[in-house]
């Protein structure tokens, strides 16, 4: 008689690695029993299946083609670093590399700006971290969020000042570097204090084209009253990357917060934006720019959660899709009861230069609240031909038109980037791909 082996599915090998793994896990008590309690709510969610709504157009299965394990931890070049630095920024740098966080002797004065990782934590500090950890990014409402959280093995810890006003961006790279099929689970907290201003850019990279890695990044962001925060979030430099990215928001009264995620590389992405705007007179705007070739896959997931009245949000997402490239958006915006007067508008335009590629859009609105403005539009098409007729009629060529129309379609995001070498960068880099 032949003994046929049960096949384990991906989910139930992760959640028995970590069951074996999870007391040689770093942290205090507060934060293990976070973790236990997480990989409870991950194993209760499981991956998420073909019919799960949420990722209906984002199927996680080609993630897990290959036997996985989680990354190990290790130290990072500056030469390995420095090989994706942005052209003429002058910043702070910090490198997080297959999910290990390594500090930079100089760059934080521990006054106005302080970054820790778990291991370098102060004392006083860490009460400071265990009242915020998991409490915005909540395990109960994503597996990935689950899963980073009782898998992470170290964490970034960012904290501005009250007051501060930063000279110049702190750039974190989050950087993969793997010679196996591998699982990696950055974590981020940043927290900037009561009336302070910062400019910050994430930057994903990888150094190994070949091999097939999965990047669960989780970031919790915290923007007390008065604040003022611009959060960008660079993808590129990453082929062969499959990457979740959540990116959770806090806003207290009177904050400010602008992010902009810019996807040109990376084999699988799927960003997720949860920002709630919980106090009055919260300002939040995100703009996003995608361009895809071959079989890319991008997924913008939004979520602005107004619960506080006289607040103003908006969102503006551009995508170019060539080849049999995919893309998807789905941008919902919340009004509680509460949250009267809120002004909260939403916009995502699309091109398709290929007959192959594909657009999925999902724009969604639940309001609550009758004193409300309140709006949302999407389209997808292809390049104007009445404009490329007019520029050609006037001595361009056909491949100059059509690169000049796709500048002038994403130019509406690059405008709002404030940064002006690394809008000049991403500048370079449309181009770039354009031309290709």
């Amino acid at each position: 008689m032949t003994n046929i082996a049960e096949k384990i599915s991906p989910g139930d090998k992760l959640i028995a690695e970590l069951e074996l793994n999870q007391d040689s896990l770093p942290g205090s008590e507060t934060i293990r029993s976070t973790r236990r309690n997480a990989l409870k709510s991950f194993s209760k969610q499981g991956l998420p299946a073909r019919k799960s709504e949420e990722y209906k157009y984002s199927p996680v299965n080609r993630l897990f083609q290959k036997e996985l394990t989680f990354a190990t931890t290790s130290s990072v070049s500056d030469e390995k670093g420095n090989s994706f630095a942005l052209a003429g920024l002058d910043a702070s740098v910090i490198r997080i590399l297959n999910g290990a966080v390594h500090i930079p002797v100089s760059g934080f004065d521990g006054i106005t700006c302080a970054a820790w990782n778990l291991k370098s934590l102060p004392k006083e500090q860490l009460s400071f971290f265990e009242n915020h950890f998991a409490h915005y990014a909540l395990p109960d409402t994503d597996p990935f969020i689950a899963l980073n959280t009782a898998a992470f093995q170290d964490v970034l810890i960012i904290k501005i000042a009250d007051g501060a006003v930063l000279a110049k961006p702190i750039l974190i790279q989050n950087i993969t570097d793997s010679t196996h099929a591998s699982f990696t689970q950055p974590r981020i907290f940043i927290y900037v204090g009561k009336n302070a201003s910062v400019e910050i850019i994430e930057q994903f990279a990888s150094t190994k084209k070949e091999q097939h890695t999965v990047c669960n990044a989780v970031s919790e962001i915290v923007v007390e009253s008065g604040a003022k925060a611009l959060f960008y979030k660079l993808q590129n430099d990453c082929p062969g990357l499959q990457l979740i990215s959540t990116t959770q928001v806090y806003q207290h009264a009177d904050s400010h917060f602008d992010t902009h995620t810019v996807t040109f590389s990376g084999s699988w992405t799927r960003n997720n934006l949860n920002i709630v705007p919980d106090g009055e007179h919260c300002e939040t705007h995100l703009n996003g720019l995608f361009i895809l070739n071959e079989e890319q896959h991008t997924d913008n997931h939004t979520l602005v959660d107004h619960r506080k009245p006289n607040c103003e949000s908006n969102q503006l997402y551009r995508g170019i899709l060539k080849n049999k490239s995919t893309g998807v958006f789905n941008g919902k915006i919340y009004v509680r009861p509460d949250a009267q007067k809120t002004n909260a508008y939403q916009s995502s335009k699309n091109m398709l230069l290929s007959d192959d590629a594909s657009m999925y859009t999902k724009p969604q609105l639940e309001i609550y609240a009758d004193d409300v403005k309140c709006s949302h539009g999407s389209s997808t098409g292809q390049i104007d031909e009445e404009a490329l007729f007019y520029l050609r009629a006037r001595g361009i060529s056909a491949d100059s038109a059509r690169i000049l129309l796709m500048q002038a379609f994403a130019k509406d995001v690059v405008n709002t980037i404030r940064i002006e070498p690394l809008r000049k960068e991403i500048e370079l880099l449309i181009e770039k791909r354009l031309a290709h």
